[in-house]
């Protein structure tokens, strides 16, 4: 066991700054579980060791997040609609963080640390909604620490229960790695459930840019409902020509009035996030109301500016 310390010991700095790193630009290693047992194995063999951790862990955290700060900036929401779609965690990624980022501003960053599927998309809406450099590297360095600080501080606090937890694990041999894999499996599994759960959840029909198009054009033109939130308005002021901006938070708290009582209706709903989660959301809303022709926008606003249709600012 004492080997299996050592050879742990060596290398902890290169492994806490990789996994730091990894779990940064979204892939799905559990980086937190590994800064715990790095801070044990150092307060078992080598104190001295914990500080470089924490520089390493703080330094990895930058690197990461500096990437998507400065590709969000560079790109905007196209991005970060890309980010979600590509990742396993829930589509609902791109508007936890524009609430987060709206409700706290630069503090979310450190928030967005400790809540699983915003952490990445955090720094590229930050990046997106115009924060400065300056602003961004300190809230980031702050939240890196408190970050690194938490789980390699748990380590220290909890070494001996780490050190037999080690132990035991090193006794059982090819039963604990094979326990450890499944584990893993289980986790991938339980997020990659979530993400299809939500995608049942906001499956319906969806009304098309030429259908709208057609719609606007008929005797009895449709409702449309612009249900981005303030952050995401922000990123990108554009809309639809006629649009209602009623947000999908207040569309589901009953807020947004419509401005009519025929509930029989055409609304068409758009937003500019992955699979039109919001207004697919907001859609079940108002029908849950009883306007029974709420439908969400296929592709969002995107679609609506790729496919050359004028927009108005909001």
């Amino acid at each position: 066991m004492q080997e299996l310390i050592a050879l742990m010991v060596d290398h902890a700095i290169a492994v806490v700054f990789l996994v730091s790193f990894a779990a940064r630009v979204g892939l799905p290693v559990p980086a937190a579980p590994v800064l715990v047992v790095a801070g044990g194995l150092a307060a078992v063999a080598e104190p001295a060791l914990l500080a470089t951790m924490v520089l390493a862990a703080v330094l990895a955290n930058v690197l990461g997040d500096g990437v998507w700060f400065y590709t969000g900036r560079t790109y905007g929401y196209r991005f970060m609609r890309l980010l979600c779609k590509i990742s396993i965690s829930p589509d609902s990624c791109v508007r936890r963080s524009e609430t987060l980022i709206g409700r706290w501003g630069g503090l979310s960053l450190v928030a967005a640390k400790f809540v699983p599927g915003v952490s990445v998309v955090a720094p590229p809406m930050a990046g997106a909604l115009g924060m400065s450099t300056p602003r961004f590297l300190v809230f980031e360095t702050a939240a890196a620490l408190l970050w690194a600080g938490v789980f390699l501080g748990l380590g220290w606090l909890f070494r001996e229960q780490i050190e037999a937890v080690l132990e035991a694990l090193a006794n059982t041999g090819s039963a604990a790695t094979a326990a450890l894999v499944v584990v893993l499996a289980a986790m991938l599994a339980l997020r990659w459930w979530r993400r299809r759960a939500m995608l049942r959840i906001t499956r319906m029909p969806r009304a098309t840019i030429d259908e709208l198009l057609a719609l606007m054009e008929g005797e009895a033109p449709p409702l449309v409902v612009d249900v981005r939130g303030e952050a995401g308005v922000q990123v990108d002021p554009r809309r639809i020509p006629g649009a209602l901006p009623i947000p999908l938070k207040a569309l589901q708290q009953r807020r947004g009035e419509l401005p009519f009582e025929d509930r029989g209706r055409e609304i068409i709903l758009y937003c500019n996030c992955p699979n039109e989660v919001s207004a697919a959301l907001a859609a079940q809303a108002l029908m849950a109301r009883g306007f029974v022709r709420a439908r969400p926008l296929a592709g969002g606003l995107e679609a609506w500016v790729e496919a050359g249709r004028p927009t108005t600012q909001h």
